[in-house]
């Protein structure tokens, strides 16, 4: 039996009922142990946050600044390790594994310079002889709430901020991903963090993340996952006055204009639509194509992911790992079969597929003849599935494009100034590619969407500080 990887409450690493943590490459391969949080230990870890805050929140720059910037080099100094870690859990091929671990250090060394540029202002008052300022302060003990599919970044862009700003810290990663989540709490307590500064409670959402949700000792929950779960954060946040910032569901489009390079389309639609196994916020699962190029686009790209090799997550040259466990994969499938019944034409893959070891592997699907009305093109399948939409023009595109409830990312592939500048301004989405795969961004500039796929203050970049801070202004009178 392998070492039982505890939570981290106040300080303490806290025994608790074991689970295994399986790889979906090789269902027989337990990647580790770990403990499973119960609502009490999520209770222990609220007030041990809350006791921990005042001091925390006084402490000096350069002491955030020295644990954030370790932080960073660690994972920097151990990022193919963290690589194999992320892809055996979670099953991003190994390649991305290693790039999203480089990502989360490149996130904490960069918040641990926003450390010492922290700032204020300071204005004249419209009266004589006073002086104001205005600065920012934490908010307080804040709920952080991860999902799978990105299990070292997103925990990064959000734990990172929080701790920078003077924030102390309940963290509750998805519970098929805990391995990463570990490895970087681990990393942080070494580094120096006081006790109760930041505490791990690991288990399941209707257990930890409801005792989250009803505590009023949580004051600010910043949340990324279904939009369903996105509304009950919402809505019990509302209830006890709690600040929230959700990030949630995507249907993102990316447009083909006649006059785009078609190796170019080729290669964005494919890595928008299948590359991470499909399972990203940002990505493509709605290709809207005008019909001049249409025939020519949808024969390249179907020989491209009739190529796709998928495989092992850790294998060289896999290109697509393995679907993250059986219920995304029986989610996948049947929404494929529902492509099949709303009339959609499945020109290639979309079957599951044998490999040397047990897993739960999918050939990438791509449908043409969709409708942007089918279900397929409306609701998130989160999953190695894309349906090609024809549209007469670029007027037809944008307005397909935006005929949706989400607004996460939007791409367009062109060569004209005239269609990328329009689509830029008009595209209802909170991130857009032109020429460009619609994954995610730099660690430096902000993340987020409109509509149902997010709400509140944007993630990442100096825009962080828009959630992790609360703004006072004081007056000071010269008598």
């Amino acid at each position: 039996m392998s070492e039982l990887h505890r939570n981290l409450i106040g300080g303490e690493w806290i025994e608790g009922e074991a689970v295994d943590n399986i790889n979906p490459s090789n269902t027989n391969d337990v990647v580790g142990r770990y403990a499973r949080a119960t609502a009490a230990d999520t209770e222990k870890a609220i007030a041990a946050a809350k006791a921990a805050f005042p001091a925390w929140s006084r402490s000096g720059l350069l002491e955030r600044h020295a644990i954030l910037s370790k932080t960073a080099q660690e994972i920097l100094a151990r990022k193919e390790e963290l690589g194999r870690l992320l892809s055996r859990e979670e099953g991003k091929t190994l390649p991305e594994g290693i790039g999203e671990a480089t990502r989360a250090g490149q996130i904490f060394d960069f918040f641990a310079g926003e450390v010492l540029r922290l700032a204020g202002e300071t204005v004249p008052s419209v009266r004589p002889n006073i002086g104001v300022e205005i600065t920012r302060e934490p908010v307080g003990v804040v709920g952080i709430i991860t999902p799978w599919n990105f299990p070292i970044a997103i925990p990064a862009w959000k734990i990172a901020p929080a701790l920078c700003y003077g924030n102390t810290v309940v963290f509750k990663p998805a519970e098929l991903v805990p391995g990463c989540a570990w490895a970087i709490v681990d990393i942080l307590h070494r580094a120096g963090l006081p006790k109760g500064v930041l505490n791990l409670v690991m288990g399941k959402g209707s257990v930890v993340g409801q005792a989250m949700l009803d505590s009023k000792d949580v004051h600010a929950l910043t949340f990324t996952g279904g939009t369903s779960t996105g509304r009950r954060v919402a809505e019990a946040s509302i209830k006890v006055n709690r600040k929230f910032q959700l990030e949630m569901g995507g249907k993102n489009p990316v447009i083909v204009l006649d006059d785009a390079d078609l190796k170019v389309a080729v290669e964005t639609v494919a890595q928008s639509a299948f590359f991470s196994t499909g399972q990203r916020c940002t990505a493509s699962s709605r290709v809207i194509v005008t019909e001049g190029i249409h025939d020519k686009f949808v024969a390249a790209l179907a020989e491209r992911v009739r190529n796709l090799k998928v495989g092992d997550a850790l294998d060289q040259g896999t290109e697509i790992g393995p679907v993250v466990d059986e219920s995304q994969l029986k989610q996948d499938c049947n929404y494929i079969e529902i492509g099949k019944s709303e009339g959609a034409n499945l020109v290639v893959g979309g079957e599951r597929v044998s490999r040397s070891t047990p897993g739960f592997y999918l050939q990438p699907a791509l449908f043409t003849e969709a409708t942007n009305q089918m279900r397929i093109s409306r609701e998130e399948i989160f999953g190695p599935v894309a349906s090609v939409i024809r549209v007469k023009n670029y007027e037809e595109a944008l307005a397909t494009s935006n005929d949706t409830e989400f607004g996460l990312s939007a791409g367009i592939v062109t060569t004209s100034l005239k269609y990328a500048t329009h689509f830029k301004r008009n595209a209802e989405a909170g991130m857009v590619m032109v020429n460009l795969p619609t994954a995610g961004v730099d660690f430096h500039v902000p993340f987020g969407g409109r509509k149902a796929s997010s709400f509140g203050p944007r993630e990442q970049g100096r825009y962080a500080a828009e959630f992790f801070t609360v703004v006072k202004t004081a007056y000071t009178s010269a008598g």
